[in-house]
C-alpha cells in the first residue's frame, strides 16, 4: 500500500461531502459512520487498510456536517445523511457494495439496503442503532430539554465522547420519525441481504437488545449476531476489530 488515500468531495445541494476511496475489486465495501463520529475513526481506517490488503474497492466519507465535509449542523437529519450516503453510493461506487455502519451508520446501511436493494450485497451493522432517536433520546426528555427544544430548537446532550456534549435538534427528532424501522407499526424491515450484526453487551448508549430486536424484524433470512461480553459502544479495541474484519471477510467471499 503506498501513502494515505487522498481526500475527494462530491458536490450534494451545494454542500461539499468529503470522501477516501481505494479502488479495487467488487464487492466493494462502504463504511457508514455514527452520529457524530467521523471517516477518521479506528474502525474506519482499519477496514481501509484491509481492504487495500486483499485489493478490494473501499469508501469512506462524512456526513453533512461530520468531519472534513461542509454543511450546518441544524440541517443535519437522518434524511439528509441518508441521502448523502445515497450521493456516495451512486456517483462514487460501481456494482455489489458491502454496507458497513457504525452505531446510526447501521440505520442508514439498512435505509441503503431499503433503497437500493440491487447494489446492496451484505450489511456489516456495529453496535447498530437504528431508532435512536424515538428509541434513546426521545425516553430521556425532562422538562429542561422539553423546554429548550421549543425555546432554541436544539438542547445539549452529555456526552462520554466530547466534553462539550451532542447538540440535539428539534429537526432532527422530527424529521427521523419518516425513517423508523423498529418502531411499533413500521412493520418488516425488507432487507433480503445476508446481515451480520456485532454488539457489545457492555454497550452503554445501544442496548445489546437492539441487534436481537433488528434481527427479528428483517425479513433477510440470513442474518447472524455476533456478540462480545465485554464490549463496549464503540469495538475499537484491536480484538474488536479483528471480528469485524472477520464478519466483512465472510460476506465479501460469499
Amino acid at each position: 500500500m503506498d501513502g494515505e488515500v487522498p481526500i475527494h468531495s462530491l458536490d450534494r445541494a451545494g454542500t461539499a461531502i468529503a470522501y477516501r476511496r481505494s479502488p479495487g475489486l467488487g464487492p466493494g465495501l462502504i463504511f457508514l459512520t455514527g452520529f457524530r463520529s467521523d471517516m477518521a475513526g479506528a474502525k474506519a481506517v482499519a477496514l481501509e487498510r484491509w481492504a487495500r490488503s486483499q485489493g478490494r474497492a473501499f469508501v469512506r466519507f462524512d456526513y453533512h456536517a461530520h468531519g472534513a465535509s461542509g454543511g450546518n449542523w441544524e440541517d443535519g437529519s437522518i434524511g439528509r445523511w441518508r441521502d448523502d450516503a445515497l450521493a456516495v453510493l451512486d456517483c462514487v461506487t460501481e456494482g455489489p457494495q458491502i454496507l458497513v455502519g457504525s452505531s446510526m451508520g447501521g440505520w442508514i446501511a439498512l435505509l441503503l439496503a431499503l433503497a437500493r436493494p440491487d447494489r446492496i450485497a451484505g450489511v456489516v451493522g456495529i453496535a447498530p442503532a437504528p431508532d435512536f432517536t424515538e428509541r434513546m433520546i426521545r425516553p430521556r426528555l425532562g422538562p429542561v430539554e422539553l423546554q429548550a427544544l421549543a425555546r432554541d430548537g436544539q438542547f445539549i446532550a452529555p456526552s462520554a465522547y466530547d466534553p462539550a456534549g451532542y447538540p440535539i435538534t428539534r429537526h432532527l427528532l422530527e424529521e427521523a420519525q419518516n425513517h423508523l424501522l423498529l418502531t411499533k407499526g413500521a412493520g418488516p424491515i425488507r432487507v433480503g441481504c445476508p446481515v451480520r450484526l456485532l454488539h457489545g453487551q457492555c454497550d452503554p448508549d445501544i442496548p445489546w437488545q437492539t441487534s436481537l430486536d433488528l434481527a427479528a424484524a428483517l425479513e433477510a433470512r440470513d442474518v447472524r449476531i455476533t456478540l462480545v461480553k465485554d464490549g463496549d459502544h464503540r469495538l475499537s479495541r484491536d480484538a474488536d476489530l479483528i471480528v469485524m474484519l472477520g464478519l466483512v471477510g465472510e460476506l465479501a467471499a460469499a
